[in-house]
């Protein structure tokens, strides 16, 4: 059964299993030790659940049959890093709660919604309200500054103006330079130069980019800045949201000087 809102689950909760690397996290922040039963192979934090709980495949390739032999009460998956298929099996045995997190406000309603399904609501609202005060103290007084946002290579690939990443880089600070194109564009070297792009951001996943990748392109966009840059810090929706705010501000200062 997928679950039409939170509120509509009366089940226990006891033992959640957790598609996605960011709300298991959050789960973990919400004090769910006990009651979180699998993760993906992708769920490194807390590092040691990643040691001791029970993996359930990768994000887009689900071991089904072991997750039915878990018979979960509650399985947290996400619209856009699940498979939907995969999802719509797993809702034909047990209660399934799809999160979709586009903006900064809606991760504070996915925060909100798993507390009311895990019965955390207290936690998940002081969480909520601890990475509002973090956001709500705007550290940059200019306007923003144009960047274009790597997430992968071969092809290169940007974000679109419907991604959570792109809500992200406005609170930071910057501008996206393709933010006019939907989810997550391939795009060449000559658009990124036809762009007008002077910073090009090269985040940690989810391909790893490197200094080596520094390197190549710097040959092929010379006089840009590119920079690495921590792509949990920018894509992740859940307790890890926290941090972001001063990341993004040492980010901008070492970019631009603090301006």
């Amino acid at each position: 059964m997928i679950l039409s809102s939170a509120s509509t689950y009366t089940g226990s909760a006891k033992k959640i299993i957790s598609l996605v690397p960011s709300q298991t996290e959050l789960l973990y922040s919400l004090g769910l030790e006990e009651e979180t039963l699998g993760i993906t192979k992708f769920c490194l934090y807390p590092s040691k659940w990643f040691e001791n709980k029970i993996r359930v495949g990768g994000t887009k390739t689900i071991d089904i049959l072991r997750i039915i032999q878990l018979q979960p009460d509650l399985i947290i998956a996400n619209k856009e890093e699940n498979a939907r298929e995969q999802v719509e099996e797993l809702a034909r045995h047990f209660p399934v709660w799809i999160t979709e997190v586009n903006t900064l406000k809606d991760a504070f309603q996915m925060i909100t919604d798993i507390g009311t399904l895990t019965g955390t609501s207290s936690k998940a609202n002081l969480l909520s309200s601890e990475i509002k005060l973090k956001f709500a103290q705007p550290p940059f007084s200019t306007k923003p500054i144009p960047v274009t946002y790597l997430i992968w290579k071969d092809p290169y690939m940007t974000i679109g103006g419907d991604t959570f990443i792109n809500d992200m880089l406005n609170k930071a600070g910057f501008r996206n330079l393709f933010a006019g194109q939907l989810r997550y564009p391939e795009i060449t070297i000559d658009d990124i130069k036809n762009s007008g792009c002077n910073i090009l951001l090269l985040s940690s996943e989810p391909f790893p980019f490197k200094e080596k990748h520094i390197d190549v392109l710097q040959d092929q966009l010379p006089g840009s800045i590119i920079k690495l840059v921590d792509g949990e810090l920018f894509s992740w929706y859940g307790s890890r949201l926290l941090h972001s705010p001063a990341y993004f501000l040492k980010l901008r200062k070492e970019l631009v000087g603090g301006s």
